[in-house]
């Protein structure tokens, strides 16, 4: 049965589970695998070493293993879960987003993003969304199938791995060597594919693995990972438990319940009211201030009134509007706000004294908008 406030997600018949993988499991389990092929269960702890601190994941590579052992051991605990379909650059190749073919020809996509002071990346958590939200391409694709936790995670070794090889570019003004020149990765966003809450366990899994000590994990910091929902309410009561400092992003779109329905189909479910308080306590347990999303939409949700009515809801709480000029999707009838309108919205959320920016427009160029790629693909 699924987990309180887990959706639950019926697999169309005959699917395949994706193969298990070193990232699925977690240190002791790990041993247990390596001990059930006839291998020392230290070997567990070499692989992670090679997996998530040395980005080797060629078996040739791994010089530590007896020759014999490895393909064994790569069968069993790091097979092939995906690999590219295409990467498509822009803004002077500081940002590149990547089609991934998952084992049973799912596909998703994964954005690196390098600024002057910092490195974000845009991960998926399904295959497709179950949300239905009008303005969004995934969202209209309907939802495949959630990933596993090693799906996601790999989506992030792969790209601290593009980094450390100098594949994401500085800008050719950046002054700092221009493509080639390696960089660490700052910032990881659960805003790609997919709604992160509707596969809570394997998310919070995926979270584990990033965030542990090497080499059981990645080594990251929880502080620099945002997780964003539309507002599942049992998910969110259930996150704050956890004990975890990630940032809590909700993605509103609409200050009051009679837009938010149509704009958000879950707010059917869970009202705007119930979605912020669920945030609020997210905020009071983690100690982290809760970003709220809102995709400007022009004539529809970017009215002065409604940015005054979003500042009066979140004046006097630990919170900060990230407002996003749409990214329309080819054929689509939603568009970006004009510039005035978008003005007039900061300056009335501003109004009452809450934390505003307008989020940098990138990849317009390549399609950026979550699920454009995918669906030119399809």
């Amino acid at each position: 049965m699924p987990a309180p406030g887990e959706l639950t997600f019926t697999a169309p018949r005959g699917a395949k589970k994706p193969p298990r993988h070193l990232a699925d499991l977690t240190p002791a389990q790990r041993k247990e695998a390596v001990a059930a092929i006839g291998e020392k269960p230290f070997r567990a702890k070499q692989l992670s070493q090679h997996y998530f601190a040395r980005l080797a994941h060629d078996p040739a590579q791994w010089t530590d293993i007896p020759a014999a052992s490895r393909s064994r051991l790569q069968e069993v605990l790091l097979p092939d879960l995906m690999s590219v379909v295409r990467h498509v650059s822009c803004d002077d190749g500081t940002t590149r987003k990547t089609l991934w073919r998952l084992f049973d020809g799912a596909l998703v996509e994964s954005v690196l993003m390098r600024y002057p002071d910092r490195v974000t990346m845009c991960i998926s958590s399904q295959a497709g969304c179950g949300m239905n939200c009008p303005f969004c391409a995934t969202g209209q694709a309907g939802l495949e199938r959630n990933l596993s936790t090693a799906e996601i995670v790999h989506q992030i070794v792969d790209g601290i791995r593009a980094l450390r090889d100098g594949e994401i570019g500085t800008g050719q003004d950046a002054g700092k060597g221009g493509p080639g020149t390696p960089g660490r990765l700052s910032n990881i966003v659960f805003m790609g594919m997919g709604e992160p809450l509707a596969n809570y366990s394997r998310v919070v899994g995926a979270i584990r693995r990033l965030t542990d000590p090497e080499p059981d994990g990645l080594g990251l910091s929880q502080r620099g990972i945002t997780v964003s929902t539309v507002g599942l309410v049992p998910a969110m009561h259930r996150l704050a438990d956890e004990g975890l400092t990630c940032r809590l992003a909700v993605s509103l779109h609409a200050p009051d319940d009679e837009l938010r329905d149509t704009l958000v189909p879950v707010n059917t479910r869970w009202r705007v009211r119930e979605v912020l308080d669920a945030a609020w306590e997210y905020s009071a347990r983690s100690g982290r201030r809760v970003s709220i999303e809102y995709a400007l939409i022009r004539d529809i949700n970017d009215q002065a009134w409604r940015g005054d009515r979003l500042g009066r809801l979140l004046k006097g709480k630990r919170a900060h509007v990230n407002l996003i000029p749409l990214n329309p999707t080819p054929g689509s009838k939603w568009t970006a706000s004009r510039p005035e309108d978008e003005r007039a919205f900061v300056a009335a959320i501003a109004a009452h004294g809450v934390p505003v920016t307008v989020r940098d427009t990138r990849g317009q160029e390549i399609d950026g908008a979550c699920g454009q790629l995918a669906g030119a693909e399809r």
